[in-house]
């Protein structure tokens, strides 16, 4: 039994903890988990003694507690722990002051629903006879991680089978157990959290704006005048795609009038938004990435908003949402506005993070953490057409904090729209399935 579970918390844990990242387990009862993974490192608050079970753990695997923060880990496990420990609140309170910046907890316990499943289990002498003296509420385990310095990402809730049953369990825990309503009644929780910075940054980033432009060259010129100082050296940069009406030569125009403004301009070789940004970001040279669509139905002047966001550390991936301020008449279309929605409920439910608006054109992202994204878009492939899903899959997956900044959606003033309803939903779909098979079903 214990051996199924194992491997199945290990796969659950993949998702986040990467081959290459170093992840430090904090008073493991087992090196089957942490200890399997290539950087694996295991620390004890209290050394273990010669002859205790803990000793039996590899001597090159473990590390002292107060060397956590010098290993630079990139993720902190904690896999059943809070059940037994006296005082949940001083173990968060030890791991918070280890815990380096940009660091992740994940931490693992058990449903309560499975309290009296789990004695008779020990009695029958399936599991260790160690009774649990703590069995908490999603609510309770918030809260103390609050009270701590950390702020909860995202919750999952996993495995509805814990022991191997041929044919059946790998099927009900996979495709089932995701479920809603249904996982209520899963026995593991994992839950995924981030230390909060006690201040924002002292100095001030700047900011690369990447303009996916198609046929937009009347707009070109009022989105360099219109896009406000945010950083102190911030950069705008033009990606002209297969244009037919001149944009490309009125990017280069542009360029020449305002010298006041580093405006770097470049072409796409391949096809799509998607295409485009991905060269915008190479290009780029600043802190903070933002992309903006040349259309302007985002107006330009919104972009300090985002920028707020991700300065102060309320988000580390923002995204903008065009469905809670009421939109200018010709701004959307009605089968556009249901598609939005729908896609919005169904990729909150795959990414277990609440997304609003998942097409909104504008996003923002750290340069620092679209490096490490592009390093794994590979566990995705890199078949996105638009460029959102690239960013909002990754981001998910590195469990950023994921913030979004309501805009009031205009009405296009020029050109016509790049997207084709019907065509690009498809792919929408199939995208979503592909999503939800490698981080919810798997």
């Amino acid at each position: 039994m214990r051996r199924y579970f194992y491997t199945l918390l290990r796969r659950y844990l993949s998702l986040f903890v990467l081959d290459q990242n170093v992840v430090v387990e904090i008073d493991p009862t087992t090196n089957a988990i942490v200890g399997q993974m290539p950087n694996g490192r295991i620390a004890f608050r209290n050394p273990p003694g010669a002859g205790s079970p803990t000793s039996s753990f590899p001597v090159e695997k473990v590390i002292e507690f107060s060397q956590i923060r010098d290993a630079e880990p990139e993720y902190l496990v904690i896999t059943g722990l809070i059940h037994y420990e006296r005082d949940i609140q001083s173990l968060f309170r030890s791991v918070r002051e280890v815990c380096p910046p940009d660091c992740r907890l994940l931490l693992t316990y058990y449903s309560s629903l499975w309290k009296p499943l789990a004695t008779l289990a020990s009695k029958l002498g399936y599991r260790t006879k160690a009774p649990e003296p703590n069995w908490l509420a999603h609510e309770d385990v918030s809260n103390l991680l609050t009270l701590e310095g950390f702020e909860l990402i995202r919750l999952d809730q996993k495995v509805l089978i814990p022991l191997y049953v041929p044919l059946i369990s790998n099927f009900v825990n996979r495709y089932l157990a995701p479920l809603p309503i249904i996982r209520n009644f899963c026995l593991l929780n994992i839950a995924l959290a981030r230390p909060v910075l006690d201040v924002a940054p002292s100095i001030t980033p700047s900011v690369s704006i990447v303009v996916p432009a198609r046929n937009e060259a009347l707009n070109i010129e009022s989105i360099v005048t219109r896009i406000p100082p945010m950083g102190p050296e911030d950069e705008i940069i033009f990606i002209e795609g297969n244009s037919t009406d001149g944009t490309w030569e009125a990017i280069k125009a542009a360029q020449a009038r305002h010298p006041e403004r580093r405006i770097l301009i470049g072409q796409q070789e391949g096809k799509g938004k998607g295409d485009a940004v991905r060269k915008g970001f190479a290009m780029a040279t600043r802190d903070i990435l933002m992309i903006l669509d040349a259309d302007m139905t985002v107006p330009p002047e919104d972009l300090p908003k985002f920028f707020d966001a991700i300065r102060s550390g309320k988000g580390e991936f923002i995204n903008g949402t065009r469905l809670v301020y009421p939109m200018e008449k010709k701004a959307m279309r009605f089968f556009n506005l249901l598609g939005n929605k729908f896609f919005a409920v169904a990729f909150s439910f795959v990414l277990s993070q609440r997304y609003k608006d998942t097409l909104c054109g504008t996003k923002v992202i750290s340069r620092s953490n679209y490096t490490k994204l592009s390093f794994n878009r590979s566990f995705f492939g890199d078949f996105d057409p638009f460029g959102d899903f690239d960013l909002i899959f990754g981001a998910a997956r590195m469990g950023l904090k994921i913030i979004e900044v309501p805009i009031i959606y205009r009405e296009r003033q020029y050109g016509e729209t790049n997207i084709s309803r019907w065509r690009h939903g498809t792919i929408l779909l199939a995208m979503l399935i592909f999503a939800a098979r490698k981080i919810k079903f798997r």
